[in-house]
């Protein structure tokens, strides 16, 4: 009895070392296009393994691309997480998916799946972008291949891991690789093409066979999944450059018409709003710096300034407008980047893409409100439309006599200083500008101002 109660108590500490031994895998889907989204969804995943001690970090993938800018955002936290990534592709990586793969680890492939067709398109129509774009993108895959480094580590003549050739082929089909494909094609590896060529380590058909094809078996790992939140997803929803552009037209539009007709008080209120929709999601997430933020008030209260309380158009307006359009981007760069000092050639030009796209839409958006063709309440309000009507108090001059300017004539009456006056066989009422005139003396209109004719002796 007494070696049953041993042998029991042993099976017991051994259950109890094992359960207490269980690695965590952290898990994160991409099942979306990629874009602002699921690259906040990646940044938090990984943020919450690190703080989970995670052991390893399995990236789930089933999606056919999107923005190349968040991809490579992407793919540079996956490459800086400090645990393995193992990427698990099941059924698609395509295009910035397959960028998003070769950033991993580890790449494990269901059965029927596909990876690959990297060239860069245009998002309206789908053709190829010019070469200086699919430049970009090649240099971008063949760097992230070149981190797997070589089979034999430090030997500079052993093979890759992951041959950059094929990974320019991805992009570029003008690109050879002899026995795997010509140039005439872009590259797509299916999980037996991508195992023999050394760009996926195992075909797997579940996420329970990933796990245990690397020594991760039942009852030694538990699994934790990132799940977004619906303020994730509002916070998502805002920074999507397309949202964020019309953002920036209600903003540059808003401050326009306020500007136009000061005290209209929609637009600014729009303004406002849209401001807020813009700054508070990369604010409260920590993307946006408190300086950004504070670079837009102060160029918003100097073009309050400009409106209330200096008169004209100068110094203040101008400075109010640079600030506001300097926040505005500053501020999109940092949702790119997290940092302004990270800044690169593709965050840049998609920032600014983005700018000067709202900032078109402005345009076209206060040409329509404030055309003949706009909504009849809006240019009510402003001043393109205006009537001055005499029933409002309001008094037409005629500007005819002004051609009596420079004309000679002859006093009917004496003026002191009015008076009547002949010019051109027409009398009309005068003023003279000097002194008294008698009546038959001959004189000169000088001017014609304030429906009034003004003349002096000639």
């Amino acid at each position: 009895m007494r070696y049953l109660l041993t042998i029991l108590m042993m099976l017991s500490g051994l259950v109890q070392l094992r359960a207490d031994e269980a690695r965590l895998v952290y898990m994160l889907r991409l099942d979306d296009e990629i874009g602002s989204s699921t690259w906040r969804y990646t940044r938090e995943a990984v943020d919450e393994a690190v703080k989970a001690d995670a052991s390893l970090l399995l990236v789930h993938l089933n999606t056919y691309g999107g923005s190349v800018v968040h991809a490579d955002s992407i793919r540079t936290a996956l490459m800086r997480a400090p645990m393995p990534v193992v990427a698990y592709v099941d059924n698609n990586a395509a295009s910035a998916g397959a960028l998003i793969a070769l950033a991993c680890d580890s790449v494990y492939m269901r059965s029927g799946s596909s990876m690959g067709a990297v060239t860069v398109v245009n998002g309206s129509d789908g053709a190829a972008m010019p070469d200086k774009y699919q430049s970009y993108m090649r240099a971008m895959m063949r760097a992230t291949a070149e981190r797997h480094g070589r089979t034999v580590p430090g030997d500079s003549t052993s093979p890759w891991r992951r041959d950059p050739l094929i990974a320019e082929a991805m992009v570029d089909p003008r690109v050879t690789v002899p026995g795997l494909i010509d140039s005439t094609r872009v590259l797509t590896f299916t999980p037996e093409e991508a195992v023999k060529w050394g760009y996926a380590d195992g075909k797997a058909e579940s996420v329970a066979e990933v796990l245990g094809n690397l020594g991760y078996h039942d009852g030694v790992y538990v699994i934790e999944e990132y799940h977004p939140t619906w303020l994730d997803r509002v916070i998502g929803f805002f920074t999507n450059p397309a949202v964020q552009a019309v953002l920036i037209m209600i903003i540059i539009g808003g401050i326009y018409m306020e500007l136009h007709s000061p005290g209209v008080g929609f637009p600014s209120a729009a303004a406002i709003i849209a401001a807020c929709l813009y700054f508070l999601p990369i604010y409260i997430t920590g993307i946006a710096s408190s300086w950004i933020i504070l670079l837009f008030v102060a160029g918003f209260i100097l073009i309050v300034l400009e409106m209330f309380v200096v008169p004209g158009f100068g110094v203040t307006g101008i400075a109010g407008i640079v600030c506001v359009s300097l926040a505005l981007i500053f501020g999109l760069i940092e949702g790119y980047t997290f940092s302004i000092t990270q800044v690169d050639a593709s965050s840049l030009w998609m920032s600014l893409g983005t700018f000067f796209a709202g900032l078109a839409l402005a345009v076209a958006a206060v040409w329509y409100l404030t055309s003949s063709h706009g909504p009849k309440w809006v240019r009510r309000h402003t001043d393109l439309t205006a009537e001055l009507r005499n029933d409002d108090g309001f008094i037409g001059v005629d500007m005819g006599p002004a051609r009596y300017v420079g004309h000679e004539g002859v006093a009917v009456t004496d003026m002191r200083p009015a008076g009547k006056v002949e010019i051109d066989g027409a009398t009309l009422d005068a003023v003279a500008v000097m002194g008294f005139v008698h009546a038959g003396t001959r004189v000169k209109v000088t001017k014609y101002e304030n429906a009034q004719i003004y003349v002096k002796e000639s």
